[in-house]
């Protein structure tokens, strides 16, 4: 049956469509991996952005050092550029077809550029948590691609999942084109927990496809934390910067 559906469908790379040998099990081509952009050093040791100055020796960016974040660490995979929307074979091309084309398909082939073994410590975390949608974009979208990517990482860690620990109260106007502190208010009191036995006195890694500002992230992480959660570490599969 896999032979009669490779020859009627040839497997192809979800982002430059070359065509793979029967048989393939992959979805993007190594030359399309290759392509994602890595996050310049240095980054900050706590929310992974940029360092305004790399000679000053600090660790930690400005932002993190005036206003420290909820969540201990945030690690990303890829640099997101919005440049590079305009390039089909591009990450953030993929990334955002996804997630606004409504190609649920494009998850699973974005899973693969987390690469073979996720720069995680998987005994350091207890519980994975995607980043919730509300109901209505949950709704339209049908699918969560963050609840997608955390899935993924959560078969590779051999860390339980929990889609429901953590639920978005109200809808929130679009962020794109907020600055940090728009987004800050504009995502307060969004989240809240909705079974705090399942993550109290747990360490959580916190979930989502994109982090821009991470306010977001930081909303979820202090929502986690006053329920009980011990820490709060986020993983992203692409960083703005």
């Amino acid at each position: 049956m896999t032979e009669l559906i490779d020859f009627l469908y040839p497997p192809r790379c979800a982002a430059c469509g070359v065509r793979f040998a029967a048989g393939a099990r992959r979805r993007v081509c190594a030359e399309c991996l290759a392509r994602i952009e890595i996050l310049p050093a240095p980054l900050c040791a706590v929310c992974g952005g940029p360092i305004e100055s790399a000679a000053s020796g600090a660790q930690r960016c400005a932002r993190c050092i005036a206003h420290p974040p909820h969540f201990r660490h945030a690690h990303a995979v890829a640099r997101y550029r919005a440049s590079a929307e305009d390039d089909p074979r591009s990450l953030p091309a993929m990334l955002r077809r996804h997630k606004y084309g409504l190609d649920q398909a494009a998850g699973r082939a974005l899973a693969e550029y987390i690469g073979a073994a996720p720069p995680i410590d998987a005994a350091a975390i207890d519980l994975i948590v995607p980043v919730p949608l509300h109901r209505r974009r949950l709704w339209w979208r049908g699918f969560n691609q963050a609840a997608i990517l955390a899935e993924e990482i959560s078969r590779r860690l051999a860390v339980p999942l929990d889609v429901t620990a953590i639920v978005r109260t109200r809808a929130t106007a679009a962020q794109t084109t907020r600055d940090h502190d728009a987004r800050r208010r504009n995502v307060r009191r969004a989240f809240a927990v909705a079974r705090p036995a399942r993550i109290a006195a747990r360490s959580i890694l916190l979930v989502d496809d994109v982090m821009t500002t991470g306010a977001t992230a930081d909303e979820c992480a202090r929502v986690l934390l006053a329920a009980g959660a011990r820490s709060v570490d986020v993983f992203t599969l692409a960083r703005v910067l």
